[in-house]
């Protein structure tokens, strides 16, 4: 069955003997079994996307052997962009932006450039979205190819997006590693003087 994020999910499992037979219901999670339910009916409210996958309905009494039986359940959400970095590219270089997002259905993917949508195959980029992954490759780099760049994922149930920078060698985006080496040198500077110091 499916079902989209927040509903509420009953599951049924009508089992008859003699003796009459006792009813369970687990989760069967990647993360081994989740919660038990000792019931015909296994009542699921404001259901989550971690609360997808099998579960087992297992019939016991004390003479035959257990009967058991297994429904799967999909829970649909909207797009969740997990991965998006702003990335360095030089002039005349290949440059590759990245967009990750995790959905239910599967999202679907565009660039745009400020309120520019891209299109594949024109001024010299490639879009391929592949799963989770989107990517937008720039195959030489120009100056004019530096900025803002958008992606937006889409699902039946919703839509995001997150901004993501193409930058040139020395942009801003360069400084937080550069201001850490320089620090890096200061201190093994202070360092240095402070144990001259101490030798005299």
């Amino acid at each position: 069955i499916t079902v989209n994020e927040g509903s509420s999910v009953t599951l049924m499992c009508l089992a008859f003997g003699r003796p009459e037979p006792t009813v369970t219901w687990r989760h069967l999670s990647g993360k081994g079994q989740g919660f038990v339910s000792e019931d015909e009916y296994l009542e699921i409210t404001g259901i989550t996307r971690e609360q997808s996958g099998e579960y087992e309905c297992s019939a016991v009494n004390d003479v035959a052997v257990p009967d058991v039986r297994k429904v799967k359940v999909t829970v649909n959400y909207p797009p969740y962009i997990s991965n998006a970095k702003n990335t360095g590219a030089s002039v005349g270089q290949k440059g590759i932006l990245q967009c990750e997002a995790s959905a239910v259905p599967v999202a679907e993917f565009q660039w745009f450039k400020e309120d520019t949508r891209l299109a594949n195959g024109l001024e010299g980029v490639r879009i391929e979205s592949k799963g989770r992954l989107s990517t937008l490759t720039f195959f030489n780099v120009s100056e004019k190819d530096y900025g803002n760049y958008t992606c937006v994922a889409t699902n039946k149930l919703g839509n995001t997006n997150a901004s993501i920078i193409l930058y040139g060698p020395g942009a801003v985006h360069d400084g937080g590693n550069a201001a850490t080496r320089a620090a890096a040198g200061l201190c093994l500077w202070a360092t240095l003087l402070a144990r001259l110091l101490l030798d005299f």
